[in-house]
């Protein structure tokens, strides 16, 4: 079952003393790109979480995201009760000599002072952290189960289009016997253009007939591409991650349409060719969002 690229998933966490928030956003990349936000207390957990992002995740451009808001009432920062006395008592000290009004300004002052507030470091919690690492591992579900959603919805317009071609194909067969009397007509035309009837060697002009339309054959093409198309559709079906691989399936059977464009010689087939090209143009377009 093939996954799409794009997703997003959302969690909260509620901790004892925090309310902890993980987003993971995921877009279209040709390889594992993980961008981070972190607050300064999980820093030092950014590889852990990268290599659970990448392994689980395996590509797309990752936007990975820890946000909090505390709970605590106490808070982090506590007012340096000593400091503040100080800086009160050396103030109203210059405001009386100078005799200025200092009581209801003196606090307003002090507190925005260096070192008036005391912030202490917060320290990370083991198991306050194996909740935010479960909270992440679901947070990756999400965003697994919204991938195979899209990836449904890609495999369905995907097979639709493969049918389209494998349609086209067949009503090829239809203009070949026209293809080849035209092709014949026009060697003969040709030939009698600028040898005189009398020499003309009936013999000699099949065997370069059979020539020509050898080369000109498309029956190679027609069952490769035919191949092609039944090894994109079990690959779409049986197997994961393989984006990459049906990108490489996509390149050949672009190979072989070029090809029968090429040799066709026949506006109904070069019609044909020019709806299997765009319908596989389509294709690469949605393989470019498949993981």
């Amino acid at each position: 079952m093939i996954q799409s690229m794009t997703g997003f998933g959302r969690s909260v966490c509620e901790l004892k003393k925090k309310i902890v928030t993980i987003e993971i956003k995921a877009l279209n990349s040709k390889q594992i790109d993980i961008f981070t936000r972190l607050p300064n207390i999980y820093k030092e957990k950014e590889l852990e979480l990268r290599n659970i992002i990448g392994q689980r995740l395996i590509r797309g451009k990752i936007d990975f995201s820890i946000t909090y808001e505390s709970t605590d009432t106490s808070g982090l920062s506590k007012i340096n009760v000593p400091l503040v006395e100080e800086y009160y008592q050396q103030l109203r000290n210059i405001a009386r000599k100078l005799k200025a009004d200092e009581e209801n300004s003196l606090l307003q002052v002090i507190m925005r002072f260096p070192d008036a507030l005391k912030i202490e470091k917060e320290e990370l919690d083991e198991e306050e952290w194996s909740e935010i690492l479960r909270k992440t591992e679901s947070t990756i579900d999400l965003i697994i189960n919204f991938r195979k959603q899209e990836g449904n919805a890609l495999r369905k317009d995907i097979l639709k289009r493969v049918e389209k071609i494998e349609s086209s194909l067949k009503n090829i067969e239809e203009f070949e016997p026209d293809r080849l009397n035209r092709m014949r007509d026009k060697l003969k035309s040709s030939l009698n253009g600028v040898v005189e009837q009398e020499k003309f060697d009936a013999n000699r002009f099949e065997q370069e007939l059979i020539y020509y339309l050898e080369k000109l054959d498309i029956n190679e093409e027609k069952v490769r591409l035919k191949n092609h198309c039944d090894f994109f559709r079990t690959t779409v079906e049986v197997e994961e991650g393989n984006g990459k691989k049906l990108s490489f399936i996509a390149q050949e059977m672009g190979r072989e349409i070029n090809t029968l464009g090429s040799k066709a010689s026949h506006s109904d087939i070069q019609r044909l060719v020019v709806v299997m090209k765009d319908e596989l143009e389509k294709i690469k377009e949605q393989l470019m969002n498949i993981l």
